[in-house]
């Protein structure tokens, strides 16, 4: 029986990554930058009032908000007025407004000593203006406007090249596409990008068992459950997915549609006929494709397990179980990690924590336990508490009503047969939701 470690270490190993793609902007969304984006252009491309409000020369305003002196006269000079405020003690500068300066605007504006001109957010600097006097700090005059507050050079402008400056990486290899990237990629000019794209998985049910949803199965007959909660959960993981359904179980049937899937997948998934007869068949059809491993992994629920790399292009080929728990639990464990490898995730693994258990936890000694647990967090200590949902044993993984109840998996180590209330176990957590 082939350890979890040993067994993810030659999953992780066959990983075939697509090659980079380049995708419009708006399409990169939570991929991976495939190229450093070197700016050729400053950002901002021109200096640009930060808020609404009056560009000035920061000299003009500088006595505004100070205490007054004994003769106030001996301020004016230059054709600045500064007065008095009624009561405060404090000083207000009083400037000609000479223009209106909209974002957007082309026509060049100059400022002559003792001005200012009314500015929008985003608007151009006129000539000659080092700061922007807020709104908030005047009495917001259209022909004539009083400065209450001094400003520095400098203050409320967005320079030419604050942001990013020529040959600066707007976008690093590697770095995830976020909406600010997106952002940043329109701000710099590019409308497309080179990305790692998802990885193309086929998902495919075999069973002779198995009937689609749309139909009503007769007797000894079952939904197929895992075509679509196991391409659901590949699309969660970041894939791109094509579900297949349910295959023939006829060997050349289903030599054929595997073998469609190999050529337009980065990874390839078949649940159900594992063990038995029913698994030496699935093997014997595909031999020719590659060498599928069915055997055992110490781990529980879905110890028995195939996988291999088939086709000219040795695609990653999983066989899961039948058991949609299992199958489901396994794709966590041993697919999903291979897909955001593909992706080019630096942290392919779910996020793990220490939790104290609320509750007595069985699991199977020998094999290393991946069970269905509600996660929550002591509000006092911010200590996370845990309690397994069910039956802890093998005996009760195919619930699935309890999986959908679970926010992760608890993950008890091969040599431990029973966890007592309070023990301490490592918890893997499950996608969020709501």
């Amino acid at each position: 029986m082939r350890s979890v470690e040993d067994h993810l270490s030659l999953v992780t190993a066959s990983v075939v990554a697509p090659r980079p793609v380049q995708v419009a902007i708006s399409e990169a969304e939570g991929l991976l930058c495939a190229e450093e984006v070197v700016t050729s252009d400053p950002l901002p491309g021109f200096d640009q009032a930060a808020v609404d409000g009056y560009a000035v020369r920061a000299v003009d305003v500088a006595p505004a908000g100070a205490p007054a002196p004994d003769d106030v006269t001996e301020l004016n000079a230059d054709g600045i007025e500064v007065e008095e405020l009624d009561d405060s003690g404090r000083l207000v500068v009083h400037l000609p407004v000479v223009g209106d300066v909209t974002a957007g605007s082309r026509t060049p504006t100059r400022l002559q000593p003792g001005q200012a001109v009314r500015v929008e957010t985003g608007a151009p600097m006129p000539t000659l203006a080092d700061a922007v006097v807020p709104v908030r700090w005047t009495d917001g005059g259209e022909s004539r406007v009083m400065v209450g507050h001094a400003v520095d050079s400098g203050d409320y402008v967005r320079r030419t090249g604050d942001d990013v400056r020529p040959g600066d990486v707007a976008v690093s290899a590697g770095a995830v596409i976020g909406p600010a990237q997106v952002g940043l990629l329109a701000a710099v000019g590019r409308s497309r990008v080179l990305v790692h794209p998802r990885p193309r998985v086929s998902v495919i049910a075999v069973g002779n068992e198995l009937v689609d949803i749309d139909r009503k199965p007769g007797a000894g007959q079952v939904f197929d459950i895992n075509s679509y909660s196991l391409a659901a959960a590949a699309r969660d993981a970041g894939a791109d997915v094509h579900r297949l359904g349910i295959a023939e179980r006829d060997p050349a049937r289903l030599r054929e549609a595997v073998e469609a899937q190999l050529i337009r997948s980065e990874i390839v998934v078949i649940c159900g006929s594992i063990g038995g007869a029913a698994s030496r068949a699935v093997g014997e059809a595909l031999a020719d494709l590659g060498d599928l491993e069915i055997g055992r992994v110490a781990m529980h629920p879905g110890s028995v397990q195939g996988f291999g790399r088939l086709g000219r292009d040795e695609i990653p080929t999983f066989l899961l179980p039948a058991n949609p728990v299992s199958a489901l639990v396994t794709f966590e464990v041993m697919v999903r990690p291979l897909i955001r490898i593909a992706l080019g995730k630096r942290q392919p693994m779910r996020r793990m924590v220490t939790a104290r258990t609320i509750g007595p936890i069985l699991s199977v000694e020998g094999r290393r336990g991946f069970l269905r647990g509600q996660l929550m967090r002591d509000e006092r200590s911010g200590e996370y508490l845990v309690q397994v949902i069910g039956e802890s044993e093998s005996g009760a993984s195919h619930l699935l009503a309890e999986l959908a109840e679970a926010n992760c998996l608890i993950v008890v180590d091969e040599d431990v047969e029973e966890l007592r209330t309070g023990d301490h176990v490592d918890v893997m957590f499950l996608a969020q939701r709501g």
